[in-house]
């Protein structure tokens, strides 16, 4: 492309950008402008895809982390030639049913990789992006796995901590494919970035182990010069380019007006004439569009080509490349596990529900080896997710399958994201229960985009004993069951352990949490139904002896007390009920007769939990008896701790006589 070529072609980002804002009366407009040359040069010259197979396995990706420079997307898709994204789409930005929401949507709008907007997410997801990409291509080969993941990032992006987590994590593993743009124009909403932050950006990536350097953003060769180097490095890139926010605009250019609101139509106009851009709204001339949609459609050679080489695979193969991509299950998964749960009714097995999880996950990782991707944040011999044949993966061994994320919560939830949306790999991560507020931003947008990863979050209650209240989880299992889309199993006991595991693979149309206990525990269950009662979030563990005077609903630990108040309470001749609740959402997510059949119609109702009572009264009603906590915990043994806060059998044998007419 001529410099003409170019700044046209970036013009008609900037116009588009402008005209959507300004008919929402709302957004950002300032970024795409800035940034335009950026993506130009990139999508133009570098990227690898093809707009007519927006899912094709060995396209590059591209992460805006800069969400709320959406326009700048949506403009490109519609250039590009994606088919559902036309005019009458950029027309409707921020509205209603629209394909151009305020930020990017993964599985919403078709080309959008990950959803952003929350700063530092984009950026730490594509983070886990290239890091299956490394693992894909070490396990398939370079013939079949061979792509790079782009980052658009803001300075916003690079303050949230979370980035740090993230930059660390991949400078370690040498993830060299990873390219990150940094839209170095100096503003914020509050105003110039210097109000707030003084960092030199490239000292700060280099000091990660990344090649980094500062260009002129808005010179073309200097941005074409710099992603041929970061191509060519060893190590993951940052390009720090100095833009101007709301290029073009005679009056907010460079300033904070130009980030966050409508231009306005005086300065809309101006910015135009300035740029050389038609007045008429959401124009672009016949020339450029035709230039774009010839960028669109450059990949589509490359794709072919691709597909060839995956022809040539063996059958099985690729077989198992399309089936992992699929996030399909093997067939061996199922069989292994119903072997497992067989020997548990054989031998019965005593311990913390985190051990009886380590047995389950030996048996996954023997039915699917190479695509069980375990991971912990530095707490691996207390959460037991790391199977014994599993190798720790690094830069030198991309394919071992267990990843040592250090003390990063929040990094390794969202990288997580950016495995699954990769696709190849079933991905889990574990920490302690209370940790989930570290990682709980990267949790809830697995929980909107329906990113199927499992969270193993051990240490689940007062149980975990002399750590004492700052480890001791009392309202998070509620604020987790808070999010949309988020699933959260407490299992009692090994059998159930299983099950949940198995439910927990299978889904993957978003995430699932595993709250397991440190503390040892009886196997409860006799049976093991093919149907997998846990898939109901609850069910009748004990039936009552007669018609039943109460039901006693519990998860994981506290279940051992309910079948214990229940020998009690028959012991009286009050017929009671228990129902272990594995799953207090799942269960009301259920259609109402089931959910009504297993909450039943016993009169009294109790609900033992080592947790604050938040979400039970759809269960148990307003009037119901609620055995569990009520402030935070205290530093003690695991002997005394629940006696000292009233989470016992007898507890639960009080609450339902002082009910008993």
């Amino acid at each position: 492309m001529t410099q003409v070529d170019h700044n046209r072609m970036a013009n008609a980002i900037r116009g588009l950008s402008m005209d959507a804002v300004e008919k929402a009366k709302s957004g950002h407009p300032g970024l795409p402008m800035g940034a335009a040359d950026i993506a130009t040069v990139l999508f133009t010259q570098f990227l690898k895809f093809d707009i007519a197979a927006t899912e094709w396995p060995d396209r590059d990706r591209f992460v805006l982390s800069a969400g709320h420079g959406s326009m700048l997307l949506y403009s490109l898709l519609y250039l590009l030639g994606s088919p559902e994204m036309t005019i009458d789409q950029l027309k409707n930005f921020r509205q209603l049913g629209s394909l151009t929401p305020g930020h990017p949507e993964h599985g919403h709008t078709k080309g959008i990789e990950t959803t952003t907007g929350p700063l530092g997410q984009g950026i730490s997801t594509a983070v886990g992006m290239a890091l299956a990409e490394k693992m894909l291509a070490a396990e398939f080969g370079k013939k079949i796995v061979d792509h790079h993941t782009y980052v658009l990032a803001s300075d916003g992006d690079l303050m949230e901590g979370v980035s740090q987590e993230a930059i660390a994590m991949a400078g370690h593993w040498k993830l060299n494919k990873l390219i990150v743009l940094y839209d170095d124009n100096g503003i914020s909403i509050d105003g110039p970035t210097s109000i707030s932050d003084s960092v030199d950006q490239v000292k700060r990536f280099k000091s990660a182990g990344w090649a980094a350097e500062k260009i002129d953003g808005h010179d073309q060769a200097a941005i074409a010069d710099a992603i041929t180097r970061a191509k060519k490095s060893n190590k993951p890139t940052l390009i720090a380019c100095r833009t101007t926010i709301g290029f073009g605009a005679p009056h907010k250019a460079g300033t904070a007006k130009a980030h966050g609101e409508a231009l306005g139509a005086d300065e809309l106009k101006a910015a135009k004439e300035n740029l050389g851009i038609s007045l008429e709204p959401f124009s672009v001339p016949d020339d450029v569009l035709k230039a774009w949609r010839g960028a669109g459609s450059r990949g589509a050679a490359a794709r072919q080509e691709w597909e060839t080489r995956l022809g040539e695979l063996g059958n099985r193969k690729r077989a198992e490349f399309e089936r992992r991509l699929r996030h399909e299950r093997p067939a061996s998964l199922a069989k292994a596990l119903r072997a497992y749960k067989k020997e548990l009714l054989e031998k019965p097995m005593t311990a913390a529900t985190r051990k009886s999880s380590e047995a389950v996950i030996e048996v996954i990782a023997g039915a699917m080896p190479m695509e069980f991707l375990a991971g912990s944040a530095d707490l691996t011999g207390s959460n037991n997710n790391k199977a014994k044949s599993a190798t720790a993966f690094s830069a030198k061994t991309p394919k071992g399958r267990f990843i040592h994320y250090g003390i990063r919560e929040h990094g390794m939830a969202a990288a997580m994201n950016g495995i699954f949306l990769h696709g190849g790999f079933a991905p889990n991560g574990a920490t302690f229960l209370v940790f989930t507020d570290y990682a709980r931003p990267a949790m809830r947008l697995a929980a909107l985009m329906g990113a199927g990863v499992v969270y193993v979050m051990t240490h689940d209650s007062i149980g975990l004993g002399e750590d004492g209240p700052t480890h001791q989880p009392v309202e998070h299992l509620a604020a987790l069951r808070a999010i949309p889309n988020m699933r959260v199993f407490r299992p009692c006991d090994a059998m159930e352990v299983a099950e949940c595991w198995e439910l927990a693979l299978n889904r993957i149309d978003g995430p699932t949490v595993l709250a397991l206990t440190r503390q040892n525990l009886p196997q409860l269950r006799t049976t093991a139904p093919n149907d997998n009662p846990c898939q109901h979030g609850a069910y009748e563990l004990v039936a009552a002896q007669g018609e039943a005077k109460a039901t006693l609903f519990a998860s994981g630990s506290e279940v051992e007390m309910a079948v214990a108040a229940q020998k009690q309470l028959a012991e009286r001749g009050i017929p009671t009920r228990v129902v272990s609740v594995p799953s207090l959402e799942l269960l009301l997510a259920q259609p109402k007769e089931r959910r009504d059949a297993i909450i039943g119609n016993a009169p009294i109702k109790v609900a033992i939990e080592a947790a604050v009572r938040w979400g039970w009264d759809a269960v148990i009603g307003q009037d119901g008896e609620f055995v569990g906590m009520h402030s935070f915990g205290a530093s003690a043994p695991l002997n005394k701790i629940f006696q000292h806060f009233g989470i016992t059998a007898e507890a639960a044998v009080n609450a339902v006589l002082k009910r008993v007419s």
